[in-house]
């Protein structure tokens, strides 16, 4: 049985996993959706109530019945190294692959279907409310009455995306910012803008889970730091328990979002809270795997490994 990783050629915490997977034995074909078609190839029959497909790349081949699993990582824009690539083409591409790779009997890590929901930030903020998570007061609005009422009733507010930095070359940073007194709300009105209650926190805290496997790492933070992606703060990394309050609502989310992975972020108070900011569904762990030492792609490359419903 063969594990299939979607990813693009530069991606360091793939590498990690397929090391893992190559210790155990496990056979895999790693694929770049952009290299269909020409870098790599594909197959699907559907006769008779029967279907089959292939896939291969690098040298390698997958059937559908040798699919244990699908790792959806960090794959490129199907077709994108075409020679002749277009908007139609990459459309075709998508719905031959993912159409046929929907078709099979693999476990899913994750489902485009359930990650393309966990990525919009509004759905995830509901979410961790019926999870259990404390979670900052948070508003998104394009009405500046209503960001400068929701300020004022807060006090000291943050502002952030909600999808992320725009794909531009060179790249944007866009660190959450603390919104400055007597801010002129009027730009609120030329787009959808998320205000949330500012944390004064003690320590950012990174939780991986894997499949039901709970992975945290803890950063101290430096003193009126607001964005813990940005600065150095003279702290590295640490394994941290994971608190029972904490673990029983991390895996009612993953439930309800239907993913079996996923990396949740948690800003720490001084009173030892760790306040929801976010869960990415493909998340990095190589950087805490490599600081802290915990098996983060071990547990990857295990779940990955195990059978598929309905195979012995």
């Amino acid at each position: 049985m063969t594990v299939l990783i979607l990813t693009c050629p530069q991606d360091v915490t793939a590498d990690l996993v397929v090391a893992e997977l190559h210790e155990r034995g496990v056979p895999l074909v790693r694929l770049d959706p952009a290299d269909l078609p020409g870098g790599a190839d594909l197959s699907a029959e559907y006769v008779h109530g029967d279907f089959h497909c292939y896939l291969s790349a690098q040298g390698r081949m997958v059937s559908s019945r040798a699919l244990r699993s699908v790792w959806v990582r960090r794959p490129g824009e199907p077709a994108a190294h075409a020679p002749d690539t277009s908007a139609w083409l990459s459309a075709e591409t998508a719905q031959a692959l993912y159409g046929m790779l929907y078709s099979t009997t693999a476990r899913w890590m994750n489902h485009p279907r359930q990650a393309a929901q966990a990525r919009y930030k509004p759905w995830q903020l509901r979410v961790a409310h019926h999870s259990g998570f404390a979670v900052p007061p948070t508003l998104v609005t394009t009405f500046p009455r209503v960001a400068e009422e929701f300020t004022a009733r807060y006090g000291r507010v943050v502002v952030k995306s909600l999808s992320g930095p725009p794909r531009t070359d060179p790249p944007v940073a866009l660190p959450t910012t603390l919104v400055e007194p007597g801010t002129d709300f009027a730009g609120v009105a030329a787009g959808p803008t998320l205000f949330q209650s500012y944390v004064a926190k003690r320590a950012d805290v990174r939780l991986t889970c894997v499949g039901g496997r709970l992975f945290a790492a803890r950063k101290t933070s430096a003193d009126g730091q607001v964005d813990g992606r940005y600065g150095d703060t003279g702290h590295s990394w640490e394994p941290v328990e994971v608190p029972d309050r904490i673990a029983r609502p991390v895996r009612e989310f993953m439930d309800l979002a239907g993913l079996a992975y996923a990396a949740f972020d948690f800003a720490e108070d001084a009173e030892g809270v760790w306040w929801f900011l976010e869960c990415n569904q493909g998340g990095q762990f190589g950087f805490v795997e490599l600081e802290t030492g915990q098996p983060i792609a071990g547990a990857v490359a295990s779940w990955l490994g195990a059978a598929p419903v309905g195979h012995g």
